[in-house]
């Protein structure tokens, strides 16, 4: 039998569309993978292998998923909000960019509405968020109004899959207006029904972008939620400036960067070298898994 590789860019009711070249197939899934009690089994954005008989027989292994909302194979994300109207929370942002660094997809933070700025509020902004250029995020800003940094944001994205997440009132849908090639999702022959309006969804899709590759809106990902940390040392992980040069410890091997004596964590933070604002939020982090989740596991 010969088989197509492509891409699942909609899922509507136990149909799953896949992309494969200038071609839709409208697809169901075949033997182990149609198991009901496993949501993630097939989800938008996973590479597949279809039937000539239209039934999906493989997910090839994924480089990241999302679980809210169920969408794979994401390179960026794009983590919005507005300079004003609403406020910039730089702790929501930060929440954001630990969920990005859990579920392994590569963030990109977007703030919108910059036209509302005066030239003082723009550079005070700029200093603001220059912790997160220190550690290799992209940011960038944005006035859809103006068309004014759209084209830096496509240079990044170009060919890519990106998510794009963050509060509602930020001008998400102006960005993805300008980044999608339309506003229907075009499906092959097969796809009638969806035409007919016979499906109604809640699930994501995958919209063709002008820059290549898609975009998707994420809803989902704009919470405030811990993502499920299971102990520490992932914690830490989720830090990429905490990780320290090889040979150099603080005095406590199970040093938590809190209240220990010679943490050179700390110090790092006294000498400017780790930003106040991340390490405050690692604590505020840690504190709160130390309270509600880790009750149970060793002491911390």
């Amino acid at each position: 039998m010969v088989y197509i590789k492509g891409r699942i860019i909609n899922k509507i009711q136990g149909f799953y569309y896949v992309k494969s070249g200038e071609e839709t197939y409208e697809c169901k899934l075949r033997g182990i993978l149609k198991r009901k009690d496993k949501k993630d089994n097939c989800v938008v954005g996973d590479f597949v292998d279809i039937s000539e008989d239209g039934h999906i027989t493989k997910v090839y292994e994924r480089k990241n998923i999302i679980n809210r909302p169920l969408v794979s194979n994401i390179d960026f994300l794009v983590i919005q909000f507005a300079a004003k109207d609403p406020v910039l929370e730089l702790d929501r942002l930060n929440f954001l960019l630990l969920n990005s660094s859990y579920y392994k997809v590569d963030p990109i933070v977007v703030i919108n509405k910059i036209d509302l700025l005066t030239s003082e509020e723009k550079v005070d902004l700029n200093k603001k968020l220059q912790y997160l250029r220190d550690i290799n995020i992209p940011v960038i800003l944005i006035s859809t109004y103006e068309n004014v940094g759209i084209k830096e944001l496509e240079e990044i994205i170009k060919g890519k899959t990106v998510a794009f997440g963050g509060p509602s009132g930020v001008g998400k849908s102006s960005i993805l207006n300008f980044l999608q090639e339309s506003k229907e999702l075009i499906v092959g022959e097969t796809s009638k029904r969806l035409k007919a309006g016979k499906h109604t969804t809640r699930d994501s899709k995958l919209l063709p972008s002008i820059c290549g590759g898609y975009v998707i809106d994420t809803p989902g990902f704009s919470s405030i939620e811990i993502p499920p940390i299971k102990d520490f040392n992932e914690l830490i992980s989720l830090f990429s400036e905490f990780q320290m040069e090889e040979g150099r410890y603080c005095k406590f091997l199970d040093c938590r960067h809190i209240n220990e004596p010679n943490c050179l964590i700390k110090e790092m933070v006294k000498k400017g070298k780790i930003s106040e604002i991340r390490y405050n939020f690692y604590k505020k982090v840690y504190e709160k898994l130390k309270d509600e989740r880790w009750k149970n596991y060793e002491k911390y």
